[in-house]
């Protein structure tokens, strides 16, 4: 086994495969921004290096700099976590030329699945259900006319490099095509340097479902059974839970076995994720993309099957056999992910700042993965996300119980987190039914004059913080006004405005 491996990455996935990898006794190596320098996968590895400023693309992005570091510490592989250069095949090829191993998928994995366009194609030569929509890029506005009379309204228009939610638009109707179109090529270009993009057929009822598959070096794939990811916000996951309790077993047998003909297709090595449309009316399902990387998520398939997936990588990447076969693995209970971020709850804007205090929640099958500590100073440079709240249940009532006791318990101070909509979510009689779609939180949470007033919040919080805010302004007229005093009373209201 691996004697020494470097996590190319930061926050809660770096800390989470650095434990991982010293359960099987191998050190680790950290990388860390300027930034990130009192953070604590710094902190929890054996060795760490500054490989750079703060903004990612002079640090987290910067080949160079990691292989330098690989090198330099002695580290045999490379665990690129999520994000940042985990989905990089150049990242992988670099790292083969210099005899380093990747912990992922390999770079011709990485290449046939990082392109929408091209993995619809493989995927339709083997008879993986897509969504109907066009055959390749609509390269302008007049050909994207005749593909929404192809395929009727309403429609999604996505950009073919695109991911996180980015580079996607629903249109309606006509009169919006135009502009959804060049904002859809627009954020393509500007976010991942390619402004070619598709068009499918909006499913209207959708859910959001993904299958967990691994594969080896000798030729086993399985997967996972499937996460269910419809709480979303604008393209953007916040919630996830497994199994899902809107697939009948027949589509949840079936949509496994698609999920691992896509994988064995493509020759699929480690951890990956096929993503599925799920139309909750007609139960059909179709193929959307595969990430060719651990997700964000994949703690809810470890609660509900058993299997330690980073640990899991680890071992195939060095060349072992997969640890479980298809027969040996099994759901039990239940398990539900919530996002934790960093982030003003009305208004979605990144939080940063000093954490004055902190309360994590604990109890039996209560699970939290994040790099929050009392006294860190969470920065502005990355996604706000900085915890995962992981909880198991006997089933999917107890497990929703044990969230909402385990959410009463959590507690921040000095910034600000978006549990107050997770709380509002759990109340929600649609979540609590199964009947939620990926256009729930914006359609119910959130009104549509972008206040982003949650419906179902307590009143009593809002004229909690109205107080204070109105405490804060009149405590900075009062600052305002100190130069008429005398210097004595300047120093009293000083004085007493600190405490």
């Amino acid at each position: 086994m691996f004697k020494k491996i470097l996590v190319a990455n930061r926050g809660e996935i770096a800390v989470r495969v650095t434990r991982g990898a010293r359960e099987m006794g191998i050190e680790t190596v950290a990388v860390y921004s300027e930034a990130d320098r009192t953070s604590l996968h710094v902190l929890l590895a054996d060795e760490a290096y500054c490989i750079g400023p703060a903004p990612s693309v002079d640090s987290y992005l910067r080949i160079d700099k990691i292989i330098e570091v690989a090198k330099k510490s002695g580290a045999e592989a490379v665990h690129p976590g999520y994000g940042f250069l985990s989905e990089s095949a150049a990242f992988a090829e670099a790292l083969e030329k210099e005899g380093i191993t990747f912990i992922g998928a390999t770079s011709d994995n990485i290449k046939a699945m990082g392109d929408k366009l091209n993995s619809r194609e493989l995927m339709k030569k083997v008879n993986v259900p897509i969504v109907p929509g066009s055959d390749d890029a609509v390269k302008d506005y007049e050909e994207a006319k005749v593909w929404a009379e192809k395929i009727g309204y309403p429609i999604m228009i996505k950009a073919s490099a695109g991911g996180g939610g980015k580079g996607i638009r629903v249109v309606t109707e006509e009169k919006d095509l135009e502009n959804g179109f060049r904002a859809a090529q627009s954020e393509g270009k500007n976010y991942f340097g390619d402004d070619r993009v598709f068009m499918e057929r909006f499913i209207q009822n959708p859910k959001h479902i993904e299958i967990q598959v691994f594969g080896d070096t000798h030729g086993n794939v399985v997967h996972l059974f499937e996460r269910e990811c419809s709480v979303q916000r604008r393209h953007q996951k916040i919630i996830e839970e497994a199994p899902s309790i809107s697939m009948p077993d027949d589509v949840r047998q079936k949509m496994g076995e698609v999920a691992v003909t896509a994988a064995k297709s493509i020759n699929y090595l480690g951890a990956g994720t096929v993503e599925f449309i799920f139309d909750n009316t007609t139960k059909e399902f179709f193929f959307m993309e595969m990430n060719t990387r651990l997700q964000v998520e994949h703690p809810v398939t470890e609660a509900v099957t058993g299997v330690d997936l980073v640990q899991e990588q680890i071992r195939v990447a060095y060349g072992e056999p997969l640890s479980v076969k298809q027969e040996d693995i099994k759901q039990k209970g239940h398990a539900i992910e919530m996002r934790i971020c960093a982030e003003d709850p009305t208004t979605f804007l990144p939080s940063a700042g000093k954490i004055l205090r902190c309360r994590i929640p604990q109890g039996p099958f209560i699970r939290w993965d994040g790099y929050m500590y009392q006294g860190y100073e969470v920065p502005i440079h990355y996604d706000p996300m900085i915890a995962k709240l992981i909880v198991w249940g006997k089933d999917r009532e107890a497990c929703i119980e044990r969230l909402k006791r385990a959410l009463s318990e959590f507690s921040v101070t000095g910034i600000k987190s978006n549990t107050i909509l997770h709380k509002n979510i759990v109340d929600h009689p649609k979540f609590l039914d199964g009947s939620y779609t990926t256009q729930f939180v914006d359609k119910e949470l959130v009104t549509s004059d972008q206040k982003t007033f949650f419906k179902y919040v307590n009143d009593e919080v809002f004229l909690i913080a109205a107080a204070i805010s109105a405490y804060e302004e009149n405590k900075k007229k009062q600052v305002g006004n100190i130069s008429s005093m005398g210097k004595w009373r300047q120093v009293i209201r000083q004085e007493v405005l600190k405490r």
